[in-house]
């Protein structure tokens, strides 16, 4: 996919993003269906599953020939990475959706025989996009994003799972200690958008790439470093245990994670 090919399609799933926004906003306004999937806490609504259904019909129209990864099933069972692969995540964060009405997200993101072509993250109620790749640089909307400056941990805020923190993960109560401070926001949507914009130098948590797949993309555009924490290479078809930090935050995390 050319430069050119690389705008038009970014311009449309923004496109794509605007209808499902408006469509999410016009249910929370009625109601929603809430379900649950592995346990009571796990949530799915009718919305997730219908935005899903909506830009899964998009995506084949525009790349019939493209495989489809997805939070609630309605895409392809991928077993590799060649060729075009798509990653949706409908809503990130749907208990936040559910619960709070706000911090939630759509995440989409596209890869090429392994390799990341362009990434897009709305936080729907706040109307945000981040959005772009490697070839067309990261932008917040239409202002394109500067590298993020390479802080220490101590230095800035870290991004974690609530869960992972109170199981003690990844040696993260040590983790936490070493930084300014932390967050703990329930979608990795949202906690990426924080650290692709620099207002926090790390995010740690355990994922299913549709959660990871594109802040990674975005982070890679940003000098950002993203590794997996598992002490296996990072498999973008598999859970795992993502860190996305600045160069510095990264080295001093996975030093207290190799102390673990």
């Amino acid at each position: 996919m050319n430069h050119a090919e690389q705008l038009q399609l970014d311009h449309d799933v923004l496109g794509w993003l605007q209808v499902e926004r408006n469509f999410i906003l016009a249910h929370v306004a009625t109601g929603v269906d809430v379900q649950t999937k592995k346990h009571p806490h796990d949530f799915v609504t009718d919305v997730d599953r219908q935005v899903e259904q909506h830009l899964v019909k998009q995506i084949r129209q525009r790349m019939p020939s493209a495989k489809i990864m997805s939070e609630e099933g309605g895409g392809d069972h991928v077993t590799d990475m060649q060729g075009d692969v798509w990653f949706l995540d409908p809503i990130d964060g749907t208990m936040n959706f559910v619960v709070q009405k706000a911090d939630y997200a759509i995440m989409l993101a596209l890869y090429h025989d392994g390799e990341p072509v362009l990434g897009w993250i709305m936080d729907v109620t706040a109307n945000r996009v981040l959005h772009g790749g490697p070839s067309l640089g990261v932008y917040d909307r239409t202002e394109q994003l500067k590298q993020v400056a390479d802080i220490a941990l101590k230095d800035g805020l870290i991004v974690v799972s609530g869960g992972r923190l109170l199981a003690g993960d990844f040696n993260l109560p040590q983790v936490v200690q070493h930084a300014l401070g932390y967050r703990v926001y329930g979608s990795a949507g949202i906690a990426y958008l924080h650290v692709l914009t620099g207002q926090a130098v790390a995010y740690l948590s355990r994922m299913q790439p549709w959660d990871y797949a594109a802040g990674i993309v975005l982070a890679k555009s940003l000098g950002l470093v993203f590794g997996s924490v598992d002490h296996d290479p990072l498999n973008m078809l598999s859970s795992r245990s993502v860190l996305v930090a600045t160069p510095r935050a990264f080295a001093q995390i996975m030093a207290f994670e190799a102390a673990f």
